[in-house]
């Protein structure tokens, strides 16, 4: 004899599988921040030793760049790390585990556009 369910009983029953990110990155809190990547949060602490030492003088996160042609906002390049050096002067870094054709154009039109070069760690 076989028991049978109704749809609710096996909505009830069933459990949510976690949805696994596109470029397999783990999100990861450090400082009660979430950075998008291990990669990421790592190099957050690393910028903060630096800091300590004297080798940066300061950093920021999450920075936003406008990109505009002609009066048309284009897109916004959303930077990683923007990190003033003591010897080297300020500096858009971009933590990057994977290349996309997107990032790829963004990157291009940062230089072309704003004359920033991103630096990828």
């Amino acid at each position: 004899m076989t028991e049978t369910l109704s749809p609710q009983q096996y909505r009830e029953l069933q459990f949510q599988i976690p949805k696994r990110m596109k470029y397999r990155n783990v999100k990861t809190v450090i400082d009660n921040i979430t950075f998008d990547s291990k990669k990421e949060a790592a190099y957050y602490s690393k910028l903060k030793l630096l800091l300590k030492s004297g080798d940066v003088i300061s950093f920021e996160r999450q920075v936003r760049y406008h990109i505009i042609i002609d009066k048309i906002k284009v897109c916004t390049y959303i930077a990683d790390f923007v990190v003033t050096w003591k010897t080297s002067g300020v500096k858009v870094i971009d933590v990057k585990g994977m290349k996309t054709p997107i990032y790829n154009l963004k990157k291009k039109l940062m230089k072309a556009v704003l004359g920033i070069t991103i630096f990828e760690v």
